[in-house]
């Protein structure tokens, strides 16, 4: 294994780990991927916690770094390859506002997902949770009238990870049926090419894939 070889270590389940495996299978770029088995707590295991101290997916190792948290491992590849950033500086800025807004407000979504999914949580947690996630996806919805991307002319960063942490909204019960705006911009997404929904996309096991 090279050092400039790309390392991404994660889990099939989770969708912090979609957004950078997304954009790498975007960007067509060959990398490894090392499973981690959030089912059995591998996680929390010294040997995890050793290169992410928070107990948590994605790692990306590259070219001697480690990185943590899945908007930073976006910015690191973006920046790194050139793939998927906005064509101004204020745009690259505004990319990256929308990767803290998604870590704010999309992250609902992943919550009534994980509560539905994972856990059983009394209804009021359902209740509380809700709300604001249906409103980031209206937001998204709101921000796409008139557009084909959420910042600038093309797919950036922005797009990846506020997809990347849409996309199980399924199985927390909701959809974008009534947001023509959103549901046209998944759209364009899914006819990209590399492009895959994380269970086609997302190893079980530790693999090497090319470009």
């Amino acid at each position: 294994m090279t050092d400039d070889r790309l390392v991404l270590h994660g889990s099939f389940t989770s969708s912090s780990t979609y957004k950078p495996m997304l954009f790498l299978a975007l960007a067509g770029l060959p990398f490894s991927f090392r499973t981690v088995n959030l089912k059995y707590g591998v996680q929390k295991q010294p040997e995890h916690l050793a290169i992410n101290r928070y107990g948590q997916v994605p790692v990306l190792r590259h070219r001697g770094l480690t990185l943590v948290m899945s908007n930073v491992i976006l910015d690191y590849l973006a920046r790194t390859t050139g793939k998927f950033e906005a064509a101004t500086e204020q745009d690259r800025w505004r990319a990256r506002e929308w990767l803290s807004w998604e870590n704010d407000a999309i992250t609902n979504v992943a919550r009534v997902r994980h509560f539905h999914r994972f856990r059983t949580v009394d209804p009021a947690v359902m209740d509380f949770f809700r709300p604001p996630a249906e409103a980031a996806l209206d937001m998204i919805d709101k921000s796409l009238e008139g557009r084909q991307w959420l910042v600038g002319d093309s797919c950036t960063i922005a797009d990846i990870g506020c997809w990347g942490r849409m996309v199980f909204m399924a199985e927390g019960g909701m959809s974008l049926d009534a947001r023509p705006h959103a549901r046209a911009w998944r759209d364009r997404l899914m006819a990209m090419p590399g492009f895959a929904l994380p269970y086609d996309l997302i190893p079980k096991k530790d693999a090497e894939l090319p470009a």
